[in-house]
Order: structure tokens, then C-alpha cells, then sequence
């Protein structure tokens, strides 16, 4: 296959598979820690009024997501990708931290919550991909 045609599918497939995982997590994440009391999580604007009543439990599963779904398109990514496997890794997390800014912009959060999940969730995860990707062949 084409290098070329190869490294963008590569990113297309990190984008996407990382995606997914990162909304299968946020959609089960009610399941596994109920959301506070009274609160409507439902929508952005219910998210904006009922944040105030969240504990630290309920940004476990948001970091999670952002973490995991990083990491395994990276991982994605760096695998299909042709050559330059690293930077495509770090592609897709900078792709994430994009997201991951405009979530914080927003969706205000808890100052600690913004600076753990923009410093630790995106391109630390992103490394930790595609070194994993690299060491599996």
C-alpha cells in the first residue's frame, strides 16, 4: 500500500478507534459512579449548572476516557502508520489535546480537574502508545 495512503488512514483509525473508546467510557460512566443527586447530565447546559455538585470521584471516569481513548488511538495510529510511527502517535494526542482544551473552555471544571487532564491525559498517553505499538513488533 501507498505510505502515503497508509499514514492517513493510520491517523483516520487512531481518530476514530480513540474516539470511541473515549465515549464508550463516558457513556458508562453513570453506570459505574451515579452522577450527583438531582443533577442533568444529560446536556451541555445541564453538565454547565449541576458541575458545582460534582466530587472528585465523578472526574475519574472524564480523565479515563480522555486517557484511555488518547492512548489507544495512538497506539492504532502508530501501529497502521508506514513510517515516522512516533510522530503519528503524538498526532493523534495533540488532535486529543485540542479537544480536550475545548472541552475545558466549554465545560468549566475544577482548576486541578483542567490542568491533571490537559497535562496528564493527552500527550503522555500519546508517548505511551506509540512506544507501545513500536515495542510490539
Amino acid at each position: 500500500m501507498n505510505p502515503i495512503v497508509r499514514n492517513i488512514l493510520a491517523v483516520i483509525a487512531g481518530l476514530i478507534i480513540g474516539s470511541v473508546v473515549n465515549m464508550g467510557l463516558i457513556m458508562i460512566s453513570g453506570s459505574v459512579i451515579p452522577p450527583p443527586e438531582g443533577g442533568d447530565v444529560t446536556t451541555m447546559e445541564g453538565l454547565k449548572e449541576t458541575m458545582h455538585l460534582f466530587e472528585p470521584k465523578h472526574f475519574i471516569f472524564p480523565f479515563l476516557a480522555h486517557a484511555l481513548g488518547t492512548l489507544v488511538g495512538a497506539f492504532v495510529a502508530a501501529t497502521i502508520a508506514a513510517n515516522n510511527k512516533k510522530k503519528f502517535a503524538i498526532a493523534i494526542g495533540c488532535f486529543f489535546l485540542i479537544g480536550g482544551v475545548i472541552n475545558v473552555i466549554m465545560l468549566p471544571s475544577p482548576t486541578w480537574f483542567a490542568i491533571l487532564d490537559i497535562v496528564g491525559a493527552y500527550i503522555p498517553m500519546a508517548i505511551i502508545g506509540g512506544k507501545l505499538a513500536i515495542r510490539k513488533k
